[in-house]
């Protein structure tokens, strides 16, 4: 059974594009970026997959012949498929086993533009740092992540629903039986998270526990990985820093005393191995001068998000029943769950083939210490976002940074429905991937 994704929509208009650049989709293991191919390929008449990691016939090929005609002419004899431009899907799967392969990409492009050819591959980052200019201006990379919610509604078959959502805004609230509603669904994907392993055994089974299992079967083999990351860091203390972020979501990280055998430097460098193998996100602290955001960033003041909800709150051993029944914030919370989902929903509504970065705000003053927890870039506006469930009074830093910064408005996240006061519009926190549209200048 196939789940239709985000991502299938802009894989039809790159088929469609005349002298289309070869895709790289990048994303961390198990997303789906396999599996969306796959579907993918009913639209061609042939299909052809190589699984670099399997099959070692096929990195000789790569790195023994040289001209890319010879190459797709040995490919179609060892695969017995015809290679016709335009009517042939080439994928080339676990292509990080395979650097010549990676490095011949570009090559597609300039000798065969009107072949449809496709890389992925699980933790494909570690390779391309070792190829900074493997492919650039020939190479179109693709970013995918978990499911976000909006494709989870969607698994439900609830599309009337996410197409009332998306048209909803503080001026249109959605009609309070589908607020209730959506909120129920909203829990329920706090828990299973956006893997689609965890998404399509609920759908196909509609049982949490079973999820639950799933959930620890990936824990354990994102942990397995650890060892594949770089040999001169134990995977030992890899999974202890790893732990660490969770313990630490939506507080700035701290380089605790906690690691006997890691110094400061050890426990950045695996930092940097977790985000590129897809599993963490930094929120970096901009000053939010001006746009782009990134352009005056505090590394030293960076929070650290892990890629998915399911897999955190799993780890961290939060109790099912209290974000199921409760429709208090502050317990849907616990351990920050709900900061954690929107920054997962901010990148996940982000075009995807832009690598988008996070941000929050963050002052130190004598006696004035404020935060927001997110700040965005609408068109030309720069946008607040503090996640919380309170009144006026609980949104000081809010109100203190749009006077700072002369914000136009604020947004406040919530479980409430849709609405607006003194220049702040509160948005549900299943509404998240709304932000990102026109409807909130």
């Amino acid at each position: 059974m196939y789940i239709e994704r985000k991502i299938d929509t802009e894989l039809m208009e790159w088929f469609r594009t005349p002298s289309r650049k070869p895709l790289l989709v990048r994303g961390a293991r198990q997303v789906g970026k396999s599996t969306t191919i796959r579907n993918f390929s009913k639209h061609f008449d042939y299909f052809i997959e190589i699984n670099f990691d399997e099959q070692t016939l096929y990195q000789q090929l790569f790195e023994k012949t040289s001209d890319i005609h010879d190459v797709l002419e040995q490919l179609a004899i060892i695969t017995q498929t015809e290679i016709i431009e335009g009517k042939t899907l080439l994928f080339l799967d676990e292509i990080q086993a395979c650097l010549p392969a990676i490095s011949k990409l570009r090559y597609f492009y300039e000798k065969k533009p009107n072949l449809h050819l496709i890389a992925a591959g699980s933790l494909l980052e570690f390779a391309l740092a070792e190829l900074p200019s493997f492919g650039v201006g020939r190479v179109r990379s693709l970013f995918m992540y978990p499911f976000s919610f909006i494709e989870f509604l969607g698994a439900l078959n609830e599309n009337r629903l996410v197409n009332m959502l998306q048209q909803s805004n503080p001026s249109k609230p959605i009609p309070p039986v589908l607020h209730e509603k959506l909120k129920i669904h909203l829990k329920k994907f706090l828990i299973i998270g956006g893997m689609p392993q965890a998404i399509q055994t609920y759908v196909a089974k509609g049982d949490l526990l079973e999820v639950q299992r799933i959930l620890d079967d990936l824990i354990i083999a994102i942990q397995a990985d650890f060892v594949k990351y770089k040999k001169k860091i134990p995977p030992a203390s890899i999974k202890a820093v790893f732990e660490s972020i969770v313990n630490q979501v939506g507080t700035k990280y701290k380089y605790t005393n906690n690691f006997t055998s890691l110094n400061n430097v050890a426990i950045k460098q695996v930092i940097d191995l977790l985000e590129m193998a897809g599993l963490v996100y930094p929120v970096t602290h901009s000053s939010s001068n001006g746009i782009p955001l990134g352009a005056e960033i505090n590394v030293k003041k960076t929070k650290l998000l892990i890629f998915d909800t399911g897999i955190y709150q799993r780890i961290l051993g939060l109790k099912v029943a209290d974000l199921l029944l409760n429709d208090d914030v502050e317990v849907i919370n616990k351990g920050n769950i709900a900061e954690l989902f929107v920054g997962l929903e901010l990148l996940k509504s982000s075009h995807c083939y832009e690598r988008t970065g996070l941000y929050y705000w963050h002052r130190e003053a004598k006696n004035s210490q404020a935060e927001v927890d997110y700040v965005i870039q609408n068109q030309e506006f720069i946008v607040p976002i503090e996640v919380k469930a309170g009144t006026k009074g609980a949104m000081q830093s809010m109100y203190l940074f749009m006077e700072e910064k002369k914000s136009t408005f604020g947004i406040r996240v919530s479980l409430e429905n849709f609405s607006e006061f003194e220049k702040v519009k509160v948005i549900p926190l299943y509404a998240v991937s709304n932000l990102m549209n026109n409807a909130f200048q």
